[in-house]
Formats: C-alpha cells, structure tokens, sequence
C-alpha cells in the first residue's frame, strides 16, 4: 500500500499483471489464476473496472479453454479481463485467444490485448514507432510492447492506446487509505 500511495502521488497510472503461473491450459487453471488475481486486486484496494493482465510468455502451454476459464471469472468480478503475450499470427497465444473467441464472442469484445509483436527494438519517446501492433482482428488491442530487454538496463519499452486510460488505477488515494 505505500508504494501505491506513493505512485498515486506522484500520478502514476498502474496497470495489474498476474505472473504466478507459466501454465496457461484448462479452464480449471484459468478459473483458479484468475480468482487468486482478483483476490490481490481486492487485497490493494484496486478500484472496480481496473484491467487486470494475465501475463502468458512465449514458452508457456496455452490453450482456449484458460483463456475462456480466465475472461469468465475476472468479467465477474469488478475488474476487467486483459491478456498479455505474444499476438504474431504464428504464435500459439494468438491460435486460442481466436478459438476462444469463435467458442465465445464475448471474450474478443471485452478482453483487453497488450502483444509483444512485432518486435521492433528499444527506443527512446523521441524515437518510438507509431501505434502498429499486431494481433487478432477487430480486438481490443490496446497495448504493445514494441522493443525488449534493453542492454544499458533490463527495460521494454511500450507504447499503449488512449483507450487503455479508462481501465489503469490512476486515481488518487483517499485520505482513509493513505494511512494504511
């Protein structure tokens, strides 16, 4: 709590990633990470209709039945369902967002996307490219990380849509939890 308050302060804007997990397959999985997700989201006091990402890297097993067990479970809480990974049309995470998505329309109309694709390279602001994700078709693709691993420090660097701001934690906290 006091390094949000301390963010807050400063009007950082946080954005939720879940990363407890590197099996992302069956829909059991999918319920249970997303439920231990909104349980830390509650446990800092994240405001209702705040993303929360499930951070699913490259190397992890993927398939559409977590991806559904996952959309389900954070669309009923008070949060908003995201997913983090690597949207190339090569890509395993990008097969089973589409085949969730077919199985269910739901999930591409309320699922937030942020890709690491493609891979461009780090930049500074003055250099960054333009917004060109890739990813599913009509999704909300609102984030993407455009350059990895920088070698002066162990950064990325993205760039995310407008419309990413109406689902970040930035608002100030209340006197009541600043004394938390």
């Amino acid at each position: 709590k006091k390094e949000i308050k301390f963010l807050h302060e400063k009007k950082v804007k946080i954005l939720l990633i879940y990363n407890h997990f590197s099996n992302a397959t069956t829909k059991k999985a999918g319920v249970k990470e997303a439920e231990t997700a909104i349980k830390l989201a509650k446990e800092i006091n994240a405001p209702k209709g705040t993303v929360i990402f499930a951070d699913i890297e490259p190397k992890y097993p993927v398939d559409s039945a977590f991806i559904q067990g996952w959309v389900d479970t954070i669309e009923k809480s008070h949060y908003h369902p995201g997913i983090y990974g690597i949207f190339d049309k090569d890509a395993k995470l990008y097969n089973q967002f589409n085949k969730a998505s077919k199985d269910n329309k739901k999930i591409k109309d309320q699922t937030i996307l942020w890709t690491a694709a493609p891979n461009k390279r780090i930049s500074s602001k003055e250099k960054a490219p333009n917004f060109n994700p890739i990813g599913p078709k009509n999704s909300l693709l609102y984030g993407w990380q455009y350059g990895i691993d920088a070698k002066t420090c162990n950064i990325d660097t993205d760039l995310f849509h407008e419309s990413i701001t109406d689902y970040l934690w930035y608002c100030l906290l209340s006197t009541s939890d600043a004394a938390d």
